[in-house]
């Protein structure tokens, strides 16, 4: 009786441990669509090899070294060496006919950045960049 008493017990503690798995796959979904949000800004203008050129210089100005650029899948890497290890990969696409997007995949010591500050010190000064270059500002 005592052994019956227990399996039931067993049994139900692990069925309330089991989770639906479309609970799962639509929370996994949620929280790519809000890390994607972070990591993307669309910046009207047209010209993509000038937005290419505002991202690497904006990752030289935050203290990454530029190892890769390719200008024809409009990507740009850069590695941060301090007491971390930091890559920044960023691509570069047109967006409809009037818009460019920017997206940036950070890594941490090889494992990827979720957190939103990396993302937001890069569009920061990358905007800050876009403005003064599409301004004319030195």
């Amino acid at each position: 009786m005592i052994a019956r008493m227990l399996l039931v017990l067993a049994c139900s503690l692990l069925s309330a441990c089991r989770t639906n798995s479309m609970d799962e796959v639509l929370a996994t979904d949620a929280t790519q669509l809000q890390l994607r949000s972070v990591q993307s800004r669309a910046f009207d203008t047209t010209d993509r090899a000038l937005t290419t050129r505002n991202v690497l210089s904006t990752l030289q100005d935050l203290g990454f070294v530029v190892d890769k650029v390719d200008d024809t899948l409009g990507t740009v890497s850069g590695t941060k060496m301090q007491t971390y290890v930091m890559r920044m990969t960023v691509t570069v696409r047109p967006r409809g006919t009037a818009q460019m997007l920017v997206r940036a995949s950070a890594q941490l010591n090889l494992n990827a950045v979720s957190d939103a500050q990396p993302y937001q010190q890069f569009f920061a000064a990358l905007e800050k960049a876009m403005f003064l270059r599409a301004n004319e500002v030195d």
